[in-house]
């Protein structure tokens, strides 16, 4: 990891805030001049730092308003069964993380968004439950929303 200095970590906080900022607005509210921040800016994605930059949508104006959390149990932990999975589970859009866990009855958990019970139930029996290898299945419904955010947290980088 490249040392990271104050206008970098400027650069990384208002971008994960607003990622469509102009490089003349971006560089104005960290106290540089335009080119020298599209510079920095232009080697924070060259060394992977931002990842890619994406338009946040409203899931309930789309009509998806059940969230789910479910944790998958394996019927046996091998590469090649967890592997199957991964590749199987990629191709469900309904899928917005899947993570490898530990520390509970579950080898994976899940996080679903669908429109409504009827489609969950269609996304559970038509294809999750019929991936090879899942053995069991727990849903947990989010009955309401308390924080969402995807800014990273980066206190701990400033020195």
């Amino acid at each position: 990891m490249n040392k990271l200095d104050r206008y970098d970590l400027q650069i990384l906080s208002h971008l994960q805030h607003d990622a469509t900022l102009s490089n003349q607005d971006l560089a104005e509210r960290i106290g540089l001049s335009p080119s020298p921040c599209s510079r920095r800016v232009k080697q924070l994605q060259d060394d992977g730092y931002i990842v890619r930059q994406v338009a946040l949508l409203d899931r309930k104006k789309l009509g998806l308003s059940l969230t789910a959390f479910v944790q998958i149990g394996m019927d046996r932990h091998t590469p090649e069964r967890f592997e199957h999975f991964e590749a199987q589970i990629r191709l469900c859009p309904e899928v917005l993380e899947c993570n490898l866990v530990t520390g509970m009855d579950a080898d994976y958990q899940l996080k679903v968004v669908v429109a409504d019970m009827e489609h969950y139930q269609q996304f559970l029996l038509g294809q999750l439950t019929r991936i090879e290898g899942v053995s069991s299945v727990r849903s947990s419904f989010v009955l309401n929303q308390v924080i969402a955010s995807t800014e990273l947290p980066l206190e701990h980088l400033r020195g």
